[in-house]
């Protein structure tokens, strides 16, 4: 039990990680928290994968069902650290379809074109740190996901 709670420690805070030098790249900055939401939604969606029921999945469910995972966590984080602590890291209000400036359909779009590389980030990482199955491919993910497998 301890060494699977440290196993997914070490993913929250890898693909955390990640996550803010993704945010980095598209923003210019990022804050801390983002490392905790990111994490969270990168081993959210990887562990989904650990079961038949979602890797069995097309690849397009399986990003629509990681896409409403990290909508959902970046609402909740959003009301928190922006609407009530008033932290103002992010605020989509000017952006098309948002939700109390939080979450907007332009950047759940881009997250849906994102989930191939979280789920392939964890598998790889399952693989790579924990010697667990061997994961096809970032190009294979996004392939099946652009012919519908």
């Amino acid at each position: 039990m301890g060494s699977k709670i440290i196993k997914d420690l070490i993913l929250i805070f890898i693909m955390g990680v990640m996550y803010m030098g993704i945010e980095i790249l598209w923003r210019g900055h990022t804050d801390i928290s983002m490392m905790f939401a990111g994490g969270l939604c990168g081993f959210l969606v990887g562990r989904l994968n650990e079961h038949p029921v979602f890797f069995e999945r097309k690849m397009w469910e399986q990003c629509l069902t990681g896409t409403l995972i990290t909508l959902c966590i970046e609402f909740i984080s959003g009301m928190i650290l922006n609407v009530w602590l008033g932290l103002n890291i992010w605020d989509y209000s000017n952006e098309f379809g948002n939700v109390y400036g939080q979450i907007c359909l332009p950047y759940a779009f881009l997250w849906f074109l994102l989930m191939p590389l979280a789920i392939f980030t964890d598998d790889y990482l399952r693989c790579k740190l924990f010697e667990e199955q061997k994961t096809s491919g970032l190009l294979q993910y996004y392939k099946d996901l652009f012919i519908n497998k």
